[in-house]
């Protein structure tokens, strides 16, 4: 559990697609690869799932199930016995950003258009979505929903002017809509026998391809069908191997005759890329596999950084459970002090960030600990977490421990403080909310009780990100301003995105996006 967790910050979806390669009818059950797929994805959503299928012949049948809830709670077994003729498919594990939380917004959504129907399901979230909104009203079409993903889909319904009445050009179309909207969005797009993977030309959102092989076969060539997740921890789950990541601005098409790339669409010249660092600091799973490295290592390398950054005399280095445990591993290994656990974590207890005020939040912490005494007993803590969002969750965590006799506890948090909301579709307090936009902040330690509190730099985040990233040179230098303010670094900045309305002034030069750090100028 962390501050992310407790706090209600979430990521907003995650998103699969299976295609059985060979001869179709296919024996591989596509209905059951979603489901495993959108059941290891299940971290980045929980509020509804989906699943479409094809048979992919032309015109294809498509079949939807879609759900409330996790996805073993919305995909009964009956029901996905009416997907087992499916030869692709694609599917959606929700966490609203926009759109209320209703069935009506269950991806994927599915339009017919002049050429026969198509799927979608989206990653993400469009920067300039009511601009784009207005756009397709003027078209003369309606919208049901709230969701970009609906908006998405309508988008690519629109005929690009230069295209042939007879013959789609699926291409253009998503050439169309990625010059409409810069990000943020990972998409999949399914239409009769192909799924099409799209990452916006900032990289903002994950999106990677695996190879399905047989269990029989699996250190073989032989391919079984080609899966795309938003996270390349799906893979093992229904065993699959890692193939490579959607670059930035790509458009990959996926058949039963394997993967093609299609085209890059290139940013604005200049600009760098911006994938979202968050990714690295919690929402991802530790398994995943972003820009060739592991997740997991990445935030050893942030604990080894903050022990660097944020040394203290103590005894025992450790961890709130267990988002941050390779932080504090990393710090552990680096300050020469002993891991151990001194909190034992009840997995039965709910979320505590559904409950509906502080004191019940607050109770619900309590609740879902115990301490591990005989670990800590008399000794100097140092606690490592992957935020301090409000506050209010880490307190209690403090009083905890000191009841049960730490008589120390240091707070050493594996990303910078959160002062902004972000726009890029992840799921963040207001700023007012935020406890380093209050007065306590000033003396944080004091607030939450802790003996001292001490936050990783941006620099240092940047350095442990980029530290393992294989097609980076080690003397590259990121010139990057640290200053987290109400003021924009604009030393920080290179890539400006302009909607109508707004200047999002969010990219530092390192590549990443920091939105929580940096604020949008409205």
């Amino acid at each position: 559990m962390s501050e992310f967790e407790e706090s209600g910050i979430g990521e907003e979806c995650g998103v699969f697609g299976c295609v059985a390669a060979g001869e179709w009818p296919t024996q591989l059950e596509v209905a059951q690869v979603l489901t495993l797929g959108l059941v290891a994805l299940q971290h980045r959503g929980q509020e509804s799932a989906g699943i479409v299928t094809s048979n992919g012949v032309n015109p294809p049948t498509y079949n939807t199930l879609k759900g409330m809830g996790l996805v073993n709670n919305a995909f009964p077994p009956e029901d996905l016995l009416k997907l087992r003729y499916g030869n692709l498919g694609i599917g959606h594990t929700r966490y609203s950003t926009t759109g209320i939380s209703e069935l009506q917004n269950c991806q994927p959504f599915v339009v017919d258009t002049l050429h026969g129907k198509i799927a979608v399901a989206h990653n993400g979230e469009l920067v300039n979505a009511a601009a784009l909104r207005k756009k397709v009203m003027r078209h003369g079409v309606g919208l049901s929903t709230s969701s970009d993903s609906e908006l998405i889909t309508q988008l690519l319904a629109l005929t690009p002017p230069m295209e042939e009445l007879d013959a789609p050009d699926w291409v253009a179309r998503i050439k169309n809509l990625m010059h409409e909207t810069p990000t943020s969005y990972s998409l999949l797009v399914m239409y009769t026998d192909v799924i099409y993977a799209i990452r916006d030309p900032y990289g903002n959102r994950p999106l990677s391809i695996g190879r399905l092989v047989p269990i029989s076969k699996l250190h073989t060539g032989y391919t079984e069908g080609w899966v795309v997740s938003s996270e390349s921890c799906s893979f093992q789950s229904i065993g699959a191997k890692y193939y490579r990541e959607v670059m930035p601005g790509e458009i990959v098409q996926i058949s039963k005759h394997g993967v093609k790339s299609l085209s890059i669409v290139p940013r604005p010249e200049g600009d760098l890329p911006a994938f979202c660092i968050f990714e690295y600091v919690y929402f991802a799973r530790p398994d995943s596999i972003f820009e060739g490295q592991m997740v997991y290592t990445v935030r050893q390398r942030c604990g080894r950084q903050l022990a660097i950054e944020a040394p203290t005399e103590a005894d025992v280095v450790s961890t709130v459970p267990e988002s941050a445990t390779p932080a504090a591993l990393g710090y552990a290994e680096q300050s020469g002090l002993p891991y151990v656990e001194v909190l034992c974590k009840n997995r039965y207890v709910g979320r505590t960030f559904i409950q509906p005020n502080t004191r019940l939040r607050q109770l619900g912490v309590a609740k879902k600990f115990g301490a591990l005494t005989d670990n800590f007993a008399g000794k100097r803590v140092v606690l490592v977490d992957d935020s301090i969002v409000r506050g209010n969750t880490i307190a209690p965590i403090i009083k905890l421990l000191k009841e049960a006799g730490a008589t120390e506890v240091h707070i050493r948090v594996a990303s910078p403080p959160i002062r902004f909301p972000c726009y890029m579709g992840i799921n963040i307090p207001t700023k007012e909310e935020l406890i380093a936009n209050k007065p306590e902040f000033k003396d944080i330690a004091g607030y939450i009780g802790a003996t001292s509190v001490q936050y990783l730099s941006v620099e240092g985040l940047v350095s442990a990100v980029q530290g393992g990233i294989p097609s980076l040179q080690k003397d590259e230098h990121v010139n990057l301003n640290p200053t987290l303010t109400n003021e924009v670094p604009l030393g920080a900045c290179l890539v400006t995105v302009w909607v109508p309305g707004a200047c999002y002034l969010i990219f530092p030069e390192s590549g990443y996006c920091l939105s929580g750090a940096w604020p949008a100028l409205v």
